[in-house]
């Protein structure tokens, strides 16, 4: 699994009337996709995966499959119990995707047995890689990683609590593992990362502001201030704005993919004022830089 560096994950367009719209989509993931991420995830946090029927998860992920034309892999998100996780996983298969990002299962919060059977489970219902996310209700000890990377198809691990202590210590004991940087706004924590040897990260600024998130990974470092510290500020304005506000800066930069699906909202419009402002900034800092 060679994803040495940031990924792409698009947002799922919808039309005035909430229901899929896979035009303005292919538009959205052709920009994604000419900007030259590691890879494309498809549906998965950013993508509103918890938002998607079945049927409107297996055509996004074909587009996306077919968009790629196997220019980049595609990973698609999987989560909620194991008999749904499987459902999914056999459309993301079915729809040509290269692996799965399975997403913590819904709700309930698993001993570390049961988030071991639901990986064994999932693995033994298809042939694609998985990779684990740890966040929110799945957090996992060092010796169930260690027993995960014993499940030959789980191949990653994405991290999305930001115990760097508790990162080492799995990758002690499950060195060959890819690790990802999985926290929101990840570019914020990048370099910490990357001190412990995780380069790789997940990057939502990538859906709306490519230019700006490739000049941060090569080394832009006034970004941090200028625009990656005002985005995060202004992210923790809003619950659920680690979506909505991605998805709002995406139509902004003039991909009509639509508003977010309920229960997330909008955001307000004197936080998209101060959206505006913040991109306009980072913006700035990369057209200076290339000058």
């Amino acid at each position: 699994m060679q994803l040495d560096r940031l990924s792409s994950f698009p947002v799922t367009a919808f039309d005035a009337a909430g229901e899929l719209a896979l035009g303005p989509y292919r538009e959205h993931l052709r920009h994604q996709i000419d900007a030259g991420p590691a890879a494309i995830f498809a549906c998965c946090g950013t993508g509103e995966f918890f938002s998607l029927t079945l049927e409107e998860y297996a055509a996004a992920v074909r587009a996306a499959v077919e968009e790629t034309a196997g220019a980049l892999p595609v990973f698609a998100g999987t989560g909620y119990g194991t008999a749904m996780a499987k459902q999914y996983a056999a459309a993301a298969r079915d729809a040509g995707a290269d692996g799965l990002l399975v997403l913590p299962p819904y709700l309930i919060k698993p001993s570390q047995q049961g988030l071991l059977d639901h990986f064994r489970a999932l693995a033994a219902s298809t042939d694609l890689p998985l990779i684990a996310y740890q966040r929110d209700n799945a957090v996992f000890t060092p010796d169930s990683v260690a027993e995960l990377a014993g499940i030959p198809s789980v191949q990653g691990f994405k991290d999305g609590i930001g115990d760097l202590d508790l990162l080492q210590r799995m990758m002690a004991v499950a060195p060959d593992l890819t690790y990802f940087n999985g926290l929101p706004t990840a570019e914020v924590t990048a370099r910490s990362y990357a001190a412990v040897g995780v380069k790789a990260y997940s990057s939502a600024v990538h859906c709306f502001a490519p230019e700006i998130a490739h000049a941060y990974e090569a080394g832009l470092d006034e970004l941090l201030t200028e625009f990656y510290l005002p985005l995060v500020k202004l992210r923790d304005k809003g619950a659920g704005y680690a979506v909505s506000l991605v998805k709002a800066a995406v139509r902004r930069r003039g991909v009509d993919v639509g508003s977010v699906r309920s229960p997330l909202t909008d955001p307000l419009p004197e936080h998209l004022e101060e959206l505006d402002q913040i991109l306009e900034q980072g913006l700035t800092v990369v057209r200076k830089a290339a000058a």
